[in-house]
């Protein structure tokens, strides 16, 4: 028998069924009625769209790309890659070679300048690296070692075997410090300097040797915190530029000849001559006159060698004694009217100083240069005139301004930009240009740990502007040769003025060096500067060519010729990549970072 609580005999009542068919039929209308737009909820709904509605006019608003990155597309050529050139060109300086240079009379050695070969003759192939190439040794080992793989030309060694210029011992090259004028070593030549110079307080940073040889002279004068300018022709003294760089030593390859030095007026603190053999006391004087240009009010220039102390040596020289003395007394009369004050002679060495000013000199004005601007020198003539010296307002100032002892000058504010000088510079912008490369130095230096290290120690800078980068990076264990560029504005005298050196360079020719010469090169807007000038990859090839093998390239500047540059290096054996700039990803300036990747030359490399 069944429950009576079963729920399976229970009936629903008529009653609920009608109640729930209602409220259904309710609910329909009342959807229907909402549709319709009458209803409340919805004018509420749409008094709240229309107050989160933007009122914003989106016609001003630009989402165009600023970056014109090329989409990678298959349909499109890849990067052209070079080729090795062939290994007879290993050490080629495309503005020396000796082939060129016999075209052109020897008269005043202008065969010995720079000459260029036309775009046409121009190599457009990767100069290989010796076999058996080694990363130079660090400094400062490497100032008396270099490995006869990477420099391997003995002429040297057995031509100044006497002199102690350099021995050939195994497979290395030693350097003793000694040269032909100081048999002792340059440490005691140095000293006896001194004794008369003020090296050693920082008033004397920037020097300038002429025919330099191996560069010993600079290489022991910056243990004194001397920075020098060395320079010799490429001769029959094969590859004495070339040792001096790969010692570590600033160098390039240069000659005193008809047109004037790359480097501005008033550079350098002192100068040397330690027998270079240039013949001061002819063509009217000229050579000594470019001298003259270049050297700072109050700067030293040392002459050691013919004809000084020609009693002692004229028969080894094989000259008269009448013929030395005459050519002593003209370099002496020269001297003088230059406004320079003979300080010292003793045996083989004589020191002059050229006077603060000219208020206490007796020049004649007819013997002025007409140009006023001394710093114009790029291909110029030398001529056979005076520059003159800056005006003064009293006999006790320094024609030019007077600078600090180093190394407060690196950091001071140059006399060139105090005395407003330098078009656009104004002090502000000047010590705003150097807190902004310190930022930047610290970026490269978070990028790459060992820049600021001996392991990148020959460093250029191609577009030097006020020398911001040199000096943010300034250390013993490295220096910076600052280009500054002959169509970027001129502030190589501000970079001198800091205790920094540098020269003029056009970047459409090959730089005056020997390759892998550099261990760093850095350039802050130098496409840009080129990019209509001339070719960059030839630019690119030439940077290639003065790299050492795992050298590194660093370089800022706007994105779109970046990524021009980065389409030519990756055909060059280069590892590259790009970096944001520190403000951020949206600044359209970024920093190109590259590393030569180490490969040498074989006997089947191509031109």
């Amino acid at each position: 028998m069944g429950s009576k609580n079963n729920p399976a005999h229970r009936r629903r009542s008529p009653l609920s069924i009608i109640i729930v068919f209602g409220l259904c039929c309710f609910f329909y209308l009342l959807g229907t009625w909402q549709k319709s737009g009458f209803g409340k909820g919805d004018s509420i709904a749409m008094d709240i769209t229309k107050k989160t509605e933007c009122e914003e006019d989106f016609s001003t608003l630009d989402f165009s790309s600023h970056h014109s990155i090329p989409i990678p597309d298959s349909s499109k050529p890849k990067a052209k890659m070079f080729k090795p050139c062939d290994m007879k060109y290993s050490y080629y300086t495309p503005c020396h070679e000796q082939d060129r240079a016999m075209k052109f009379p020897r008269e005043n050695m202008v065969y010995r300048e720079r000459h260029c070969p036309p775009q046409e003759e121009k190599l457009k192939c990767l100069i290989p690296a010796p076999k058996g190439y080694t990363t130079p040794f660090p400094w400062p080992k490497g100032r008396d070692y270099v490995h006869f793989a990477n420099v391997p030309f003995k002429h040297l060694a057995v031509e100044k075997a006497n002199q102690h210029w350099v021995e050939y011992q195994g497979n290395v090259f030693k350097f003793p410090g000694g040269g032909t004028m100081f048999p002792q070593g340059a440490d005691a030549y140095i000293d006896e300097l001194a004794s008369v110079i003020p090296i050693k307080d920082g008033s004397v940073r920037t020097a300038l040797d002429t025919g330099c040889g191996v560069a010993s002279w600079g290489a022991y004068l910056m243990k004194r915190n001397v920075l020098a300018m060395s320079f010799a022709p490429r001769d029959n003294h094969e590859a004495q530029v070339q040792f001096a760089l790969e010692r570590g030593v600033p160098a390039i390859i240069g000659v005193l000849g008809s047109i004037k030095l790359p480097f501005p007026s008033r550079a350098f603190d002192m100068a040397q001559c330690s027998r270079c053999l240039i013949p001061w006391g002819e063509s009217n004087g000229k050579y000594l006159m470019e001298v003259d240009r270049v050297l700072r009010p109050g700067g030293f220039w040392i002459l050691s060698g013919p004809p000084i102390n020609w009693k002692t040596y004229y028969q080894t020289w094989k000259r008269t004694k009448e013929d030395l003395k005459a050519e002593q007394r003209k370099i002496e009369k020269l001297a003088e009217s230059l406004c320079w004050e003979k300080k010292y002679e003793k045996g083989d060495i004589a020191i002059w100083r050229k006077k603060v000013n000219a208020e206490s000199c007796q020049m004649n004005s007819a013997d002025f240069c007409e140009s006023s601007d001394g710093d114009s020198v790029w291909y110029k003539e030398m001529e056979t005139c005076v520059t003159p010296y800056p005006k003064v307002k009293n006999a006790n100032e320094v024609a030019g301004g007077e600078l600090k002892k180093f190394p407060a000058r690196l950091q001071a504010v140059p006399p060139r930009v105090s005395k407003g000088l330098v078009p656009d510079v104004s002090v502000e912008s000047y010590q705003e240009d150097s807190k902004l490369w310190k930022t930047y130095v610290g970026t490269y230096k978070k990028a790459n740990r060992l820049i600021g290290t001996s392991r990148y120690r020959n460093i250029m800078d191609m577009n030097a502007g006020l020398g911001g980068f040199a000096a943010a990076l300034d250390s013993n264990k490295l220096w910076v040769m600052n280009v500054v560029p002959t169509i970027a504005p001129d502030t190589l005298g501000v970079v001198y003025e800091r205790g920094l050196i540098g020269i003029y360079h056009d970047w459409c020719e090959g730089f005056s060096t020997y390759p892998r010469t550099y261990d760093l090169i850095h350039g802050n807007g130098v496409f840009s500067l080129y990019e209509n000038k001339c070719d960059l990859e030839g630019i690119l090839l030439e940077m290639d060519r003065i790299l050492r093998p795992e050298g590194v390239v660093l370089l800022r500047d706007e994105v779109d010729v970046l990524t021009k540059v980065m389409k030519i290096a990756s055909g060059m054996r280069w590892d590259v990549k790009l970096l944001d700039h520190e403000e951020g990803p949206f600044v359209p300036k970024k920093i190109f970072v590259a590393s030569k990747q180490y490969w040498v030359g074989n006997d089947t490399s191509s031109e």
